[in-house]
């Protein structure tokens, strides 16, 4: 169940722009509940840093609504946002410090408290050593973790992070994903896009997922994972057998000890479970929908969903 509802948090109602003949996003509908940790995906021009940039107020819409605790969204409100660009909105030659805390200052905290707010997260994101450090002298990785900072110095309400894992290294992006994780559960509304939909699909329950600037799925992961018409049979023998060809589905991978399947939703399981014992002692068996990559190829991969909007869960 969502954190919050609908009215308490960030709510976009039939957002559109238009760049002269490119439509960026066309009626889009999008909700984060106070709490909600959602995951915005889409392929490359989706439309998704444009949506993120309305809510800052970076652009202005050609139609729809963009709305914070029921009411249209102020600058106040937005003063009250952690914002991570995809790309790099740092200051080159400002110092790491100086920069978090007067990022923090530019949100209406006093000098003192930004420079405590800065020194706790500087420490939090392991950049103590870097502290007193021009950022063009960073690395890529460590660049983004001061993006972080600069995004949560100020305690924000609502967190609109574009790209946040790009360039981290495992460690980093560990660090990245437990922080999002926990401002979540502090009651902070969090809006993600990523490219990794692994990281995506360990991290929230929910996603949305754009394509030509229109919506084409949004809802629980389960529920689009349940709602695909494809499924995975895995068939593992005790020992090897030479050759098994499934009753129905198609083979994806076999290697005499191991089969994958692709199998229809609608597919007699059983029969080709059985068909399988019937080419040996069969040691394991798994049937699971779609990982949320497979799902996400599936919807925009090919392109034959793009038109068609729909919603799976609430």
């Amino acid at each position: 169940m969502r954190p919050g509802s609908e009215s308490d948090g960030l709510r976009i109602v039939d957002l559109a722009k238009r760049y002269g003949a490119v439509v960026a996003v066309d009626g889009l509908d999008l909700s984060v509940p106070r709490g909600g940790l959602i995951g915005f995906l889409g392929p490359n021009g989706a439309g998704k840093t444009t949506t993120m940039r309305a809510v800052l107020g970076m652009v202005r819409p050609d139609r729809g609504s963009i709305t914070w605790q029921g009411r249209p969204i102020d600058d106040d409100a937005r003063r009250r946002t952690g914002y991570m660009p995809q790309e790099r909105g740092l200051y080159a030659r400002m110092k790491v410090r100086e920069q978090v805390a007067y990022f923090g200052q530019l949100a209406g905290m006093r000098r003192r408290v930004a420079e405590a707010r800065a020194d706790a997260w500087i420490e939090r994101l392991d950049l103590t050593e870097r502290a007193g450090s021009m950022v063009q002298e960073l690395s890529g990785g460590n660049q983004q973790r001061v993006q972080l900072a600069v995004s949560l110095v100020h305690d924000p309400e609502l967190l609109v992070l574009d790209e946040p894992f790009a360039g981290l290294d495992p460690v980093a992006a560990e660090t990245m994903r437990r922080i999002i994780a926990e401002r979540a559960a502090a009651g902070v509304s969090v809006l993600f896009s990523s490219h990794q939909l692994d990281v995506v699909e360990d991290l929230c329950d929910e996603v949305v997922i754009i394509a030509d600037g229109q919506l084409v799925a949004s809802g629980l992961i389960t529920d689009l994972r349940s709602a695909s018409a494809t499924r995975w049979l895995r068939v593992r023998w005790t020992q090897p057998v030479e050759r098994w060809t499934p009753l129905e589905g198609v083979i994806e991978s076999f290697d005499g000890r191991t089969a994958v399947v692709r199998l229809d939703r609608d597919a007699d399981v059983a029969a080709s479970i059985a068909d399988a014992l019937s080419a040996g002692p069969v040691s394991e068996v798994a049937l699971e929908p779609p990982r949320l990559d497979e799902i996400f190829t599936e919807l925009v991969g090919s392109g034959h969903l793009r038109s068609k909007r729909t919603e799976a869960g609430s």
